[in-house]
């Protein structure tokens, strides 16, 4: 579930006021192995949805929260989304398909911010080969979306 960091620089707006690009951090390990909790992600409004894309969305029975899930397939109705992490679930097998217009971005990016414990050269050089990675179907881990 995504929580909205405040920005640090007045961001550029898109059409009608929106911000076609935001920064957001994710909270909880339903994306694991994808996405961990304190990641950041850079998402885009009203970019086109594919399938296998990691979207952010409005949770269909508590619009007030904002969850990160992978849409699999288009169905009648809206998307179909799916946790990465089996096994946290509250994703479409929970609550059945999602809206069209309660998907509200794509997420582009992610970036995973050094660790405190991370102090050793070693440590720091894999946390700076793998800190800032494109959010994608061919980069993603998921088995789950490969048994598909």
């Amino acid at each position: 579930m995504p929580e909205v960091p405040e920005l640090a620089q007045e961001p550029v707006r898109g059409r009608a006021g929106r911000l076609p690009f935001q920064v957001v951090e994710v909270t909880g390990p339903s994306m694991v192995p994808t996405l961990y909790h304190g990641d950041w992600l850079l998402v885009q409004y009203g970019a086109p949805v594919r399938p296998g894309d990691v979207v952010v969305l409005r949770h269909p029975f508590q619009q007030d929260l904002l969850v990160v899930k992978r849409a699999t397939e288009r169905r009648a109705g809206g998307w179909w989304v799916l946790a990465d992490n089996t096994f946290a679930g509250g994703d479409s097998t929970d609550y059945g398909t999602v809206p069209e217009e309660l998907v509200l971005a794509r997420v582009r990016a992610r970036y995973r911010p050094l660790r405190k414990d991370q102090r050793s050269v070693r440590a720091v050089l894999a946390w700076a080969v793998s800190a800032l990675r494109p959010v994608s179907v061919a980069r993603s881990v998921s088995r789950r979306l490969r048994a598909r």
